[in-house]
């Protein structure tokens, strides 16, 4: 009698019949698609063994199961994205999800390299500077209303330029008389000191120093010879064309101090009243 060659489920006899071998164990057909095929898990029935097979983050599909949610469109050569656990092709993922570009209008696809700003959605390539039109990028950049500008375009078109060297302030500089100024532009119109954050004053709208002003332009104490500026609230003393630092104001022979006293006027000297009488 010859040997017995059955299904290791049910049993039944194999011969003359198609089977599959799992295990160095033979099954019928239907036993092995009861036993070890998945489960769609679109339409919940059995994927058989001569079927094709889609699989997906722990899912399992018939390849006319493996479909667009939306559009119906076959994804087994397609590719696509999932959203809440349902299948999309890209058309329609982008078309439902993607933001647009809001330069060119078209959709700024999953992946693709794209810039946001204020709430709007750009491709990279897109989101150039308004004056140049060169992408902007990664780089720094200047809105102005519905416009944005790379910052050398910016400074170029809007930002105040130096009254003395005509370039651009990009930042901090003085102003003087309503004008712009690099603070290293603002200088002493003789030595060329740098007057930012100093004290200066001006003549025919030019700034000076207070060394080379006094030097320049002020007038000379009659005692000491040094200029007599008034800035810092130095007070001085003026009589017939000649002027004295107060603290020079002295009585020419004995030094007393002559501010707020009377005096007498002797050739060049100045006289307290003891010393000319004494005379």
């Amino acid at each position: 009698m010859a040997d017995r060659f059955d299904c290791d489920n049910c049993k039944e006899s194999l011969y003359g019949r198609k089977y599959i071998q799992s295990d160095e164990s033979p099954y019928c057909i239907p036993c092995y698609d009861s036993l070890f095929s998945n489960t769609c898990d679109e339409c919940k029935e059995l994927i058989g063994h001569d079927a094709r097979e889609l699989f997906y983050e722990d899912r399992h599909y018939h390849e006319h199961c493996f479909r667009c949610f939306r559009c119906d469109r076959s994804l087994a050569d397609e590719p696509f994205t999932s959203q809440d656990d349902a299948l999309l092709c890209n058309d329609c993922y982008c078309n439902e999800f993607s933001s647009k570009c809001v330069a060119c209008d078209k959709i700024v696809m999953p992946g693709t390299r794209k810039l946001e700003y204020a709430g709007s959605t750009w491709h990279e390539g897109c989101f150039i500077c308004h004056s140049c039109e060169q992408p902007i990028g990664s780089k720094s950049f200047i809105p102005d209303k519905d416009e944005h500008y790379c910052v050398p375009c910016y400074e170029d078109k809007f930002a105040p330029r130096c009254t003395r060297c005509k370039k651009t302030l990009a930042k901090g500089g003085v102003t003087y008389r309503d004008e712009p100024w690099h603070k290293e532009c603002f200088v002493c119109t003789s030595c060329k000191t740098q007057l930012a954050g100093q004290h200066f004053t001006s003549r025919d709208d030019s700034p000076y120093c207070l060394k080379c002003f006094g030097s320049l332009y002020a007038k000379k104490c009659e005692a000491c010879s040094k200029p007599i500026t008034g800035f810092g609230g130095g007070k001085y003393i003026s009589f017939e064309d000649r002027q004295w630092h107060q603290p020079c104001f002295t009585c020419s022979q004995c030094s007393v101090s002559l501010v707020g006293a009377g005096f007498f006027p002797d050739g060049e000297r100045i006289l307290c009243r003891d010393c000319h009488s004494n005379l």
